[in-house]
């Protein structure tokens, strides 16, 4: 059975202590199995504060994030490529202390719009490096998942395909691929299709919609998306991610262009979410048993 999540984003903009505590138990409280944290700066996030109130809410933790120009490890700049590594080696430090299970996001490159086509040096580079971050990681049984994004956020992994290639590359047995239906909406031809042939390589998943707001009120067909997860077997973490101006600050609002107040009331959007999951998962499973049915 999927672990549901919601991310932290939808709470606050920081994790301050008093973010965390609501942005933990509002989590706790909706029914969700774990919240996102973002690890931007891994060394913002209060080790200890964090896990006592993820032990107290019995709730589980993923993490995400995106390098900076300055520590883009694909850009075959050794300085930034070193400072990088090191931003990398720091999550996989803080996941294993609160205990999150999944490191995500745009792990290989800088989170940012590019004006040039990546290298295949810089590729290269990107590959080393996440192989020794994967051995460190699969020390504390964490799992990197490699988020494909928008064309707008990366010049490296923009398609599903592109990702499972860049798993193939590294070789590791705990590197997944993360795919988001937001940024699938922009790059791919056929998001079902795109979903199933990941296959085993597929290992963190983000719901929303195409404009970042209340699921189902967008221009994506997530019921297709559903059906094709419970296609696929998808077994892994399934997180709700959305945005809106009156939550998120800088940086990560002007990188993303979140100018509009999409929603309001953090607990209704989640509470939505978690309930509109849960619809579209119980009548994805109804639809392929009803696929598998014998005429008697």
């Amino acid at each position: 059975m999927n672990k549901l999540g919601v991310h932290a984003f939808v709470w606050a903009k920081g994790w301050s202590e008093e973010e965390c505590r609501f942005a933990v138990s509002q989590s706790a409280e909706l029914g969700y199995d774990l919240i996102e944290l973002a690890a931007l700066d891994p060394n913002a996030i209060s080790v200890d504060f964090t896990r006592r109130e993820l032990e107290k809410h019995k709730l589980g933790a993923t993490m995400s994030l995106g390098l900076d120009a300055d520590r883009d490890i694909s850009s075959g700049d050794p300085e930034k490529t070193k400072r990088g590594e090191q931003r990398l080696m720091e999550a996989m430090s803080l996941a294993r202390d609160v205990q999150a299970t999944h490191v995500c996001g745009i792990l290989y490159s800088a989170f940012q719009k590019y004006a040039v086509p990546p290298t295949a040096d810089g590729v290269a580079r990107s590959v080393e490096v996440l192989q020794r971050v994967a051995e460190k990681a699969k020390e504390s049984n964490i799992t990197l998942g490699l988020e494909v994004v928008n064309r707008y956020e990366t010049n490296v992994c923009n398609t599903a395909s592109q990702g499972v290639e860049l798993c193939k590359r590294i070789g590791a047995d705990n590197v997944k691929v993360h795919l988001d239906v937001y940024h699938m909406n922009i790059e791919e031809s056929d998001i079902a299709s795109a979903i199933i042939e990941t296959g085993d390589y597929l290992g963190y998943f983000h719901t929303g919609d195409s404009h970042r707001g209340y699921m189902g009120s967008g221009s994506i067909d997530l019921a297709g998306v559903f059906r094709a997860l419970v296609r696929a077997n998808y077994q892994g973490p399934i997180t709700f991610e959305s945005f809106s101006s009156k939550v998120v600050g800088q940086p990560l609002e002007g990188i993303l262009g979140i100018w509009r107040n999409l929603w309001d009331d953090s607990r209704d959007l989640a509470a939505h979410a978690k309930m509109y999951t849960d619809a579209q998962i119980k009548a994805a499973h109804e639809s392929q048993n009803r696929e598998r049915s014998r005429l008697i």
